[in-house]
């Protein structure tokens, strides 16, 4: 793996980590994927928790551990402790660890905003975990960014532990739960909830185009690495988004 591209991860606690090596292994050619637990305080969906999660210096602590390794790019893996700082504070977020890290950063509320623009995605629908005030947040960062959302859903999971248990069938019930006629494609936005390894049925089960937090992560930091490639069976933002980035 000396020769693979080399991604890293800033992840907060424990729960759906394993998606990222898994993903990486998918991937042709694999890339090497770094993850650094970022610490946390209180494990919970609430605004005050979350920007803690979030906090400047918990992730400046996380990206001195990730220095060593020398990714290519980095990702500060965790959609709610971005989006709940707004698309201003998880713009400024991101930047501050591209200061400290000195290669392109950003963060997967983010990415969810360049993984529609690069499929043209101007509806979605959004199948939340969180409770469906935190879920708002991440509408309005969408509606920031110009994306309009038709239909929302939450499964008001309090913690990340607890939605890192969540198996495939709750997964995709959800999904087809909460999608809209009106909707282009449906979100998933947490990076604690696993995705990875049945993206392309959560598409076939709800015929559109879905994308996850796990999933529109690495896509972005493979963006952002300039080495996006189409791939398969990681759903049609890898199949075709990929393209659109690489020809940008």
């Amino acid at each position: 793996m000396s020769d693979a591209l080399r991604l890293g991860f800033l992840y907060p606690d424990h729960s759906a980590e394993d998606d990222y090596p898994r993903i990486a292994a998918m991937l042709q050619p694999p890339i090497e994927a770094i993850v650094v637990h970022t610490s946390i305080g209180e494990d919970a969906h609430r605004a005050d928790a979350l920007m803690d999660t979030g906090a400047i210096w918990r992730l400046l602590d996380g990206a001195e551990q990730l220095r060593p390794h020398k990714p290519a790019a980095a990702m500060w893996a965790c959609t709610s402790g971005s989006f709940v700082f707004g698309l201003e504070g998880a713009t400024a977020q991101a930047k501050a660890i591209e200061d400290s890290l000195g290669v392109p950063v950003s963060s997967t509320s983010l990415a969810f905003v360049s993984a529609a623009r690069a499929l043209g995605l101007k509806r979605v629908a959004i199948a939340a975990t969180y409770p469906d005030d935190i879920a708002q947040l991440f509408q309005q960062l969408l509606a920031d960014s110009g994306i309009a959302t038709v239909s929302r859903g939450a499964l008001e999971i309090i913690t990340g532990v607890e939605v890192g248990t969540v198996e495939k069938d709750r997964v995709l019930a959800h999904a087809r739960a909460h999608d809209h006629p009106d909707a282009e494609a449906i979100l998933m936005p947490d990076t604690a909830l696993h995705t990875v390894a049945f993206l392309e049925e959560l598409e076939a089960a709800t015929g559109k185009t879905v994308l996850t937090a796990n999933q529109v992560t690495v896509w972005e930091a493979m963006r952002l690495a300039g080495r996006v490639t189409p791939q398969r069976g990681l759903g049609r933002l890898f199949r075709e988004g990929s393209a659109v980035a690489a020809s940008a």
